[in-house]
């Protein structure tokens, strides 16, 4: 379909200072150029009913240029039926079409430019006529002129759609390294959560194994293995399902972070040990074991 929804395609961005700049020099532009361009035809005897349309509809379409980078294309179709009768609306019209063009898209602007072609003869028909230039001379001044308004626009949509593209290219690698990171991070806090689990299911293995072993064993001691197994047995399940969420990407893309062991926990570590039944030493030589980096 030739004719889209405007807000299917690119919608405008804010109107920055720059913008506000732009749009009063042309504004102002457009005011003075039609002006002007009425004026040569109250001297070559333009009629008083069409003067009073020539200012209304030049004074519509130049107020109507703040509203053309909201409705471009809207603006197009209206500006049509007033350069059929209004000499001072001729500048206001380009400018709307080369907003056309850069707005949206080209098949768009192409048409806006026709349609303000194909007018072109009832308004040499109304106006007075001026004699310097042939018909033919005239129309095709102005077919060059509209073709290069829309060249122009179009060449303006396609850099400001280049940016937009890099911008977003650049975001999207900006979210793949964090993803990446984010793995990378996951992939170490697993597998330092491996070593801990490992740990926690061996003291299992081995009180089990001692229980297997003495099975005539006091019933004081029985009970203190099935204690420390149940406790390890806990802990591990804790480890398990700490590594589990670790791995599992959440909606929001962020894994939890348990604590991790740290050389504080050695003495903690050596007790379990110990508790199962192991003969460890152990010479650490720091003072403050808090105190050591992770």
């Amino acid at each position: 379909m030739l004719v889209a929804p405007e807000e299917d395609e690119q919608p405008p961005p804010r109107r920055s200072r720059r913008d506000w700049v732009v749009d009063c020099a042309l504004f102002l532009l457009a005011i003075a150029v039609g002006a002007s361009a009425l004026a040569d035809q109250v001297g070559r005897g333009l009629d008083a009913p069409l003067l009073v349309f020539d200012v209304i509809g030049g004074a519509a379409l130049c107020l109507a240029l703040w509203w053309r980078r909201r409705w471009p294309f809207a603006l197009g179709l209206a500006s049509v039926p007033m350069q059929a009768f209004s000499s001072s609306a001729g500048v206001a019209g380009l400018i709307i079409l080369f907003t056309v063009a850069a707005y949206r898209r080209w098949q768009l602007a192409a048409l806006i430019a026709a349609l303000q072609l194909a007018v072109l003869p009832v308004y040499r028909s109304v106006q007075p006529d001026d004699t310097s230039l042939p018909p033919w001379a005239y129309f095709a001044l102005v077919t060059l002129a509209m073709t290069a308004i829309v060249a122009c626009g179009m060449f303006v949509r396609a850099r400001r759609q280049s940016r937009w593209e890099r911008v977003r290219h650049a975001e999207a690698e900006q979210q793949l390294l964090v993803e990446q990171a984010r793995h990378a991070e996951r992939t170490r806090i697993a597998r330092e959560m491996h070593d801990v689990l490992a740990h926690r299911i061996s003291l299992l293995s081995l009180h089990a194994g001692a229980l297997e072993f003495r099975p005539e064993a006091p019933p004081e001691e029985v009970a203190r293995a099935a204690a420390v197994i149940r406790a390890s047995a806990h802990q591990a399940l804790e480890d398990l399902r700490a590594v589990i969420g670790i791995l599992r990407d959440g909606a929001d893309g962020e894994a939890p972070q348990p604590p991790q062991p740290t050389l504080a926990a050695l003495p903690g570590l050596l007790e379990e040990s110990r508790a199962a039944g192991m003969r460890l030493h152990a010479d650490v030589r720091v003072a403050d074991l808090a105190a050591v980096p992770d």
